[in-house]
């Protein structure tokens, strides 16, 4: 993979953009009967249907001869199976070529081919609404003309023509055009490779139970897989380091189209098509009892969960026999409910990657369901490291991402530990912008990542790119506790109109109105804090225990903060002064002129 992950960062490779290109002009012929962000309801079933094609022509007469035999069985199913070679077949006698060669019968005909697929394929064209989209095009008189256009030779997407891992590229990029065309962020559906690598090589690089074994045995979910090009990465980033490595992928995922992508390339690559799984993971989720070795996913974030509250809500009163037991984030943005989801899936062995904003670092006080989420992962000692992303890394944001790494295993030597990791300054621009994204994390960048997660140690690194330029990585380990605090009420005595105190039971009365809070270091004793900053300013004060909460936030930006010597006042005045001078004596040049 090392070898062209930086061509693959930085563009699709030229066959597959041509293919990508050759496949989108098929819109020309739509226009009229279709609107430009309609393009894609047509032309993405399309490549599917003819990568399914192409790749059962070479076994049809086999799947043909062993439908004959065996049509009136139940268990038909795995006897053409076994005789297309894939996880799926079509039993119809159509081919493309034989389809245009009968254009008067086209719409029967190509009816009649789609019928013949297995379940498993019309369940995604089924999601894809495509009958719909069928019944437009024999509409406008366009069916003809756009299934002769899938079978000219430039469109051979044959496995021989177009491996597997390039047919997942390539459906990305058309997922790309179809997000552009209906004006919709591209990032909403797939996140770019250069992220998924390094969020990879983090997974492995920290995995100590990956070699343990003869060879490798892994398991990997994707609760927001898109079009699942993430799966695919990680598999194959663990089949470079075990050609014989037995992966299984599962995913999940609720966009109709980008869910028929991924079950169709995981139905082409020959795994199961029922690891991919049709549903909004947060309220209905496909997978309740799995357990996972590796999470990697990037949930949405700023997205509301309004929609699935009635069953995150019955999930989060299950208590420990629910995903959500530790507390509920605020219901604008529903981005730790995935965290959650992820950390219940979890193998004890099993290690997690999944993207957050900046707002899962410290929003929320002490109490509430974000502290409460942090608080869960810290005090069980599962939060490993948090790397902080470029900002501009994504097709649809520009704004500061982390990567979160969480595992149940901690290495002795990491545990009680939490380790951030600022690569913001460690990038390469691109010299075409895609969207927000304007940098790419290239192999140089990633490599002094993972090195320095490796190294385990404080301090600031640096290196080049491969074009030369400067890349900067900061690293700092700190002691989990000092990510926690205490939150104290800090009360002070009522006072009546002559300034005594008002008792109550021989007790003061507190005053609602000098009501204060402190937040104590989680390491540091309470009273002794409460002694050193409260009773010397207020010494009638005292802590009403009953109010006192724990809360966790993760100070990123605090802990690389670099003090930057301001100017000194004298300097700034002689700056001034010599800019009014200069600026006076152009004036009068100006009044001189007119005079």
């Amino acid at each position: 993979m090392e070898e062209n992950s930086n061509e693959m960062i930085s563009q699709v490779g030229k066959n597959i953009q041509e293919k990508a290109a050759l496949v989108w002009s098929v819109a020309d012929d739509l226009v009229g009967a279709f609107k430009p962000h309609e393009y894609g309801l047509v032309v993405l079933p399309m490549a599917v249907i003819k990568r399914f094609h192409d790749c059962l022509l070479p076994t049809q007469e086999k799947v043909l001869e062993t439908y004959a035999k065996v049509k009136e069985l139940a268990v038909k199913d795995g006897f053409l199976k076994k005789a297309s070679g894939y996880q799926f077949y079509n039993t119809s006698k159509f081919t493309f070529k034989t389809l245009v060669a009968d254009p008067e019968n086209i719409e029967d005909n190509f009816k009649a081919y789609l019928n013949g697929f297995s379940d498993n394929v019309q369940d995604i064209l089924a999601r894809m609404d495509f009958q719909a989209q069928i019944n437009r095009m024999v509409e406008g008189g366009l069916l003809y003309q756009v299934i002769s256009d899938f079978n000219s030779d430039k469109a051979d997407f044959s496995p021989e023509n177009v491996a597997a891992v390039d047919m997942g590229y390539i459906f990305e990029n058309l997922v790309q055009r179809f997000s552009e065309s209906y004006n919709e962020e591209a990032g909403a559906h797939f996140t770019s490779r250069d992220i998924i690598y390094l969020m990879c090589d983090l997974l492995v690089a920290g995995d100590k139970n990956a070699f343990e074994e003869d060879g490798i045995s892994k398991t990997v979910y994707d609760m927001t897989m898109g079009t699942s090009q993430m799966l695919t990465c990680m598999e194959e980033r663990l089949k470079a380091l075990d050609a014989d490595a037995d992966i299984n992928v599962f995913g999940q995922e609720f966009n109709p189209f980008t869910f028929g992508i991924a079950k169709a390339d995981m139905l082409i690559r020959g795994g199961d098509p029922d690891n991919m799984q049709f549903g909004d993971t947060l309220s209905d989720d496909k997978f309740t009892g799995y357990e996972f070795d590796y999470i990697i996913s990037n949930p949405p974030f700023g997205i509301p969960w309004k929609r699935e509250e009635k069953e995150v809500t019955a999930e989060h009163k299950k208590g420990a026999n629910g995903r959500f037991a530790p507390g509920l984030p605020s219901k604008s943005d529903g981005q730790m409910l995935f965290m959650l989801n992820g950390v219940a899936k979890l193998k004890d062995t099993g290690r997690m990657a999944i993207i957050q904003n900046g707002s899962s670092l410290f929003t929320g006080d002490a109490g509430s369901g974000q502290s409460e989420i942090r608080r869960y992962l810290i005090e069980n000692d599962w939060l490993d490291a948090i790397v902080q992303l470029p900002n501009d890394s994504f097709y649809n944001t520009g704004i500061a991402t982390y990567v979160w790494i969480v595992t149940k295993d901690k290495p002795e030597e990491r545990a009680g530990k939490v380790q951030l990791i600022d690569a913001s300054q460690c990038y390469t621009s691109r010299r075409k912008n895609i969207g927000n994204k304007r940098v790419d994390i290239t192999g140089a960048c990633r490599e002094l990542i993972v090195k320095l997660y490796g190294d385990y140690t404080d301090g600031t690194f640096k290196d080049t790119d491969e074009n030369g330029n400067e890349i900067t990585v900061k690293s700092k380990v700190l002691d989990a506790v000092t990510l926690g605090y205490n939150k104290i009420t800090v009360e002070s005595p009522q006072l009546d109109e002559n300034g005594d105190k008002v008792l109550k039971k021989n007790k003061p009365v507190a005053d609602t109105k000098k009501r204060d809070t402190e937040n104590v270091p989680l390491e540091e004793d309470i009273d002794a804090y409460f002694e050193r900053e409260v009773l010397p300013y207020n010494p009638d004060a005292w802590i009403d225990r009953k109010k006192t909460k724990v809360g966790y936030e993760i100070p990123f930006t605090r802990t690389f903060y670099e003090y930057k010597q301001i100017e000194p006042a004298e300097a700034i005045a002689k700056r001034i002064e010599k800019h009014e001078k200069s600026l006076m004596s152009k004036l009068h040049e100006l009044f001189g002129e007119n005079e």
